[in-house]
């Protein structure tokens, strides 16, 4: 990711507003990447996956990803962090971690739609944030 292997580079952007708001701290550290994303009223950890970038199995020309994730006893960030690790993974071609923890309390299915809508942007926005670093 970076020109030198020993540097570490930290971004920040974010999506949304309110409490669909959510951010991403987003650490370049050399040729790895560790996404945070966090959101809602309480922000903390509620699952981390590390993707991995390998050939696609249905066209090996095409990047894809593979994630591992661990998920704390409870919580429902798991396929977000999945998710993204994997689509950051495949798209900059390197190991990506991705940490998620987003809270709303007495959430409504509109508070979780809004901030699926918000993650998956902010995600493209990560990416085009990291692509533009390797020109």
């Amino acid at each position: 990711m970076t020109e030198s292997n020993n540097q570490i580079e930290m971004r920040k952007l974010s999506w949304g507003t309110g409490v669909h708001k959510i951010e991403a701290a987003v650490c370049i550290c050399g040729t790895d990447v560790v996404v945070v994303l966090a959101g809602g009223t309480g922000y903390h950890i509620g699952a981390v996956a590390l993707g991995i970038p390998r050939p696609s199995l249905a066209d090996s020309s095409q990047v894809s990803a593979s994630a591992s994730v661990l998920c704390v006893t409870g919580h429902q960030e798991d396929m977000l962090a999945r998710n993204a690790a994997r689509k950051i993974a495949a798209a900059i071609h390197c190991r990506v971690t991705v940490v998620a923890g987003i809270h709303i309390d007495k959430i409504s299915t509109e508070d979780i739609s809004q901030l699926i809508v918000n993650c998956k942007l902010l995600i493209k926005k990560i990416i085009t944030d990291l692509n533009s670093l390797k020109k």
